[in-house]
């Protein structure tokens, strides 16, 4: 690995790169002028550094923003670049909807008839801010994920280079799942921004998904993603994220769900170099229910940093959290977690829980686990841990003639089995357990 230096955070885009991005993409007049207004928000706002309390354990001078914030405006790509096991159905045989992305362009974009004759809007977000603007102008940044949040929200707000938006409307349930492949051969900037909309009694699920190769030269993402789930309304979304080990990734996501409307959001992050990622849940509704699971692996000197916050807005409530993560190398994890009830929200049922398994000495875990409670009728709990490899285990399993790579294999994945059995889907549970496999063996 070349050694890397601390580098300046000299971002070397300008207005001009903002208004030639937007013409490229053929954005109407108002997504325009939102791009151009989020970038002199950014302008202004500080880049974080370990002085900012969220970003204390997390430091991201090593990227080098002249090498890795390139935006390619030539779109060189087809759905050949892509490989074919990252856009066949993942859940069940057979799926509603496939976008296919390679370097921000759509290379591929499919909705089954009974499902487009149902109302439901699945396409990429440019040419939905085209031909549905409306409603892109109602929900894009309006509810969730704010420009203001901080730079890196200002900048994916001004800089996104593709993303999808999902309308399901009132009442409607999409049977088949719907699924998106974001794939970057290359190692330019690319953002991406998720915009999913489910209106009162609708029901969905979606899977996205996030891969490249590893390169030599550093790429940077920024994402977003806004899940809006109406009242009586149940969304099942997962997020696969394997991006090349060369790549610095940043992003804010935010789910908010109504009176009795349900989430139920999958996380696993296996990729990048670095990564920080805020992960907010709003119960706005009574009633309301929100289920987050993540899985996440980490190896070498990849750092991965995961904010995430559940917060009770409304009385009779329910969030449940648990994320697990596994360590190698010289790699480090650091999840911090907050849950928020709010005076109103009595009734709240709140839980989150962090595990950790550290497999070699030279690896790191931070787990933060919190509580802000204003109210006074209500349970609220949390636990953290982070353990190393227990080797009376593994001497119990080769006492029975298991090899020790087998033995770590079979720890690992009993320690990963909770958050498996969470998800209910078994081919995204096959697809994690292939990657878990792969970063056992060094791959």
């Amino acid at each position: 690995m070349r050694q890397e230096l601390l580098q300046e955070a000299v971002i070397p885009l300008r207005r001009d790169d903002v208004i030639a991005l937007s013409e490229r993409l053929n954005d109407p007049d108002w997504m325009r002028a939102k791009r151009l207004s989020a970038w002199a928000l950014a302008e202004t706002l500080p880049m974080p550094t370990v002085q900012d309390e969220p970003w204390r354990r997390t430091d991201i001078r090593t990227l080098n923003w002249g090498e890795a914030a390139r935006l390619d405006g030539m779109n060189r790509a087809s759905l050949s670049d892509v490989p074919a096991e990252l856009y066949a159905p993942l859940i069940g045989e057979r799926q509603g909807g496939l976008l296919v992305f390679v370097r921000g362009k759509v290379v591929r974009a499919e909705l089954a008839d009974e499902i487009a004759r149902q109302g439901v809007i699945f396409t990429d977000l440019s040419t939905a801010a085209r031909q549905h603007p409306d409603l892109v102008q109602r929900f894009f940044m309006t509810r969730a994920v704010q420009a203001g949040e901080d730079k890196f929200a200002a900048l994916g707000a001004a800089l996104w280079t593709h993303g999808v938006f999902l309308y399901v409307p009132r009442g409607v349930a999409v049977e088949l799942p719907l699924h998106s492949v974001e794939y970057m051969p290359g190692a330019e900037m690319t953002a991406t921004h998720l915009l999913v909309v489910l209106e009162e009694g609708a029901n969905a699920t979606y899977l996205h998904e996030s891969a490249s190769p590893t390169l030599d030269t550093q790429a940077l993402h920024i994402g977003a993603t806004e899940l809006l789930v109406g009242g009586n309304a149940s969304l099942r979304y997962v997020a696969l994220q394997n991006w090349g080990e060369h790549l610095y990734n940043f992003g804010h996501q935010r789910a908010r769900v109504g009176r009795s409307g349900q989430v139920d959001w999958v996380v696993g992050e296996m990729g990048t170099r670095l990564s920080k990622i805020f992960s907010t849940l709003d119960l706005d509704g009574e009633g309301s229910w929100g289920r987050m699971s993540g899985l996440y692996f980490t190896h070498d000197h990849q750092h991965l940093d995961l904010d995430t916050q559940q917060n009770h807005h409304a009385p009779s409530t329910t969030s449940d959290l648990l994320y697990k993560g596994a360590l190698k190398g010289n790699s480090r994890a650091v999840w911090q977690g907050m849950i928020v009830a709010e005076p109103g929200a009595q009734k709240t049922d709140g839980y989150q829980a962090n595990r950790n398994l550290i497999l070699d000495r030279s690896a790191r875990a931070d787990s933060i686990p919190g509580l802000e409670i204003e109210a006074n009728d209500l349970r609220c709990t949390h636990g953290a841990t982070v353990g190393r490899l227990d080797e009376t285990e593994i001497f119990y399993l080769m006492s029975r003639g298991i090899p020790r790579d087998e033995a770590v294999k079979l720890v690992v994945q009993g320690f990963f089995d909770p958050v498996m059995q969470r998800i209910p889907f078994e081919e995204v549970r096959e697809r994690l357990q292939q990657a878990i496999e792969a970063k056992l063996e060094g791959d």
